[in-house]
């Protein structure tokens, strides 16, 4: 099926896959394309725009991340968002300086004329700034169309090229009118139709999937989770019983969850399910690790043996399902951006997997993959279930993983879930769990000196998970909750609330 499509330009950003979030928002789709092979991919692909993202680096630095000037005379509409505004004026003639002033956080910025990109928007707003050079001196043709207080370039254009920049950053909801000026960029420049829905990815989806997995057998890890039980939903409508899950119990899991995860597949979906109680296994091969992102690799290569052990009992499989999801690559350090984090179905993964590996959510963000949920019909209770990462409670257990932590966890998660939805904020709150710091400090409890461990509590808002807030939960909510889970959990006298937003924080701990 032919799409519209934009290319997102990565110059190694932060921001750069909102920027991509925010487009899909508009029922556009885009891909993220490394600046290297941005103008190969525009050849190609003859997107109907480009948009250039930001990045750390200077113009002038010597191994500065850019992109050939070719790439301004396709004819293709241009986008460029802070550093990708900056190489633009670069490229083109104009200069970029680095002032004493530095530019963070929420800035008035004026529109000075009419345009294209400002259709709609006149006068002073708010946006997001986030820069430490700036354009000094305009390339030749361009004209200035937004300033702020210490910014004589907020936005530039030429606008008979289709060709556009931003010093900030229009994709953060800080920046008031940021969505508006992205959609008159999409519908009024580049002139799309907007055709990227899940419904339209679904239909696109099941024939390539039962083409891909024709006569073949195709072996599921399935963990209970949103992404996976999606994955899995959508390709047993595809291929049915040819769809093996296996659902590995790794000791790692939340109170009670692998019996419900068991129920709702194996007697509600009547799906090919093997459930391997493979606790103990896990928790050996991780006796003594500390290191965050070596309990991610060790719980990825685990699954993976006991894939390949579930694999051999089955006889002949050919294909791996995963819910792999667009953060999971993002955050594994794709294309010139960061490392993150180590997902466990990305960089745990080893080199000689013997399976072709089926990632049919692998482009998706985590609230589509929710609406690919509603699209296939999955109860709302499974679609809008809390994220939940797969090496479990491995990465909410800091420090050295034991059965007696563990069951810290699980008990005051529990306790936190039951008041979460007595209170009826289930489905307000994006994501929340209960975590052990590692930390034992003193108490007195019934008239005696304790020396035990202390519970932190994490709740957050966010729509895609690249970026969160901290949840404000009502006091009165927030006492019970520590009141319970020092009353009832063994071994705690102390609770703590985290009030970090992300960034700078990541949401899980670990």
């Amino acid at each position: 099926m032919e799409r519209e499509l934009i290319i997102v330009v990565d110059f190694g950003g932060q921001y750069n896959q909102l920027i991509a979030r925010r487009v899909r928002d508009l029922n556009v789709y885009c891909e993220v394309v490394p600046f290297d092979k941005a103008l190969e991919r525009a050849k190609k692909d003859k997107p109907k725009g480009i948009i250039f993202t930001g990045g750390p680096a200077s113009v002038y630095a010597a191994c500065a991340p850019s992109v050939e000037k070719e790439i301004f005379e396709l004819g293709i509409p241009v986008l460029g968002i802070c550093y990708g505004a900056q190489l633009m004026a670069h490229l083109l003639g104009g200069k970029v300086k680095s002032p004493d002033f530095k530019e963070y956080g929420k800035i008035e910025y004026d529109v000075k004329c009419g345009s294209k990109l400002f259709q709609g928007i006149e006068g002073k707003n708010i946006c997001w700034m986030s820069h430490r050079d700036y354009i000094s001196q305009l390339p030749a043709g361009f004209e200035i169309t937004a300033t702020t207080q210490m910014c004589p370039v907020a936005a530039m254009e030429m606008a008979d090229k289709n060709i556009y920049g931003l010093q900030f950053h229009p994709e953060v909801t800080h920046t008031q009118r940021g969505n508006d000026i992205l959609r008159n960029f999409l519908y009024g420049i580049c002139k799309v139709k907007g055709d990227w829905t899940m419904g339209s990815y679904l239909a696109e989806q099941l024939p390539l999937i039962k083409k891909t997995a024709a006569g073949k057998k195709v072996l599921c890890g399935l963990s209970g989770g949103v992404d996976s039980s999606v994955a899995a939903v959508m390709v047993h409508r595809a291929i049915g019983d040819n769809l093996i899950c296996v659902f590995v119990d790794h000791g790692l899991l939340r109170k009670n969850e692998g019996d419900e995860v068991e129920k709702f597949f194996k007697d509600a979906y009547k799906m090919n399910f093997i459930r391997v109680n493979a606790g103990p296994r896990f928790l050996k091969k991780l006796a003594g690790v500390s290191d965050p992102e070596q309990k991610r690799k060790i719980i990825g290569a685990e699954f993976i043996a006991v894939f390949d052990e579930e694999a051999q009992k089955l006889g002949q499989v050919d294909c791996l399902l995963q819910g792999t999801i667009y953060p999971d690559v993002i955050e594994s350090g794709s294309g010139h951006s960061a490392v993150i984090k180590s997902h466990h179905n990305v960089g745990g993964l080893p080199k000689d997997i013997k399976f072709q590996l089926l990632e049919p959510l692998r482009l998706l963000f985590k609230d589509e993959v929710r609406r690919l949920g509603e699209e296939l019909e999955i109860p709302r209770e499974l679609v809008w279930r809390q994220p939940f990462p797969g090496p479990g409670l491995a990465v909410r257990c800091l420090g050295e993983i034991t059965e007696d932590k563990l069951k810290i966890i699980r008990e005051s998660d529990a306790i936190l879930r039951q008041e979460i939805a007595k209170h009826k904020l289930e489905y307000t709150i994006w994501q929340y769990f209960t975590f052990l710091p590692n930390i034992r400090s003193v108490g007195v409890m019934g008239d005696e000196r304790t020396y035990f461990h202390t519970v932190g509590i994490r709740a957050v808002t966010s729509s895609d998970a690249m970026t969160a807030d901290w949840a404000r939960i009502p006091y009165e909510i927030l006492e019970k909750i520590s009141s319970r889970i020092v009353s009832e959990v063994e071994s705690v006298n102390r609770v703590i609330y985290d009030i970090t937003s992300k960034p700078p924080a990541t949401i899980e701990w670990e």
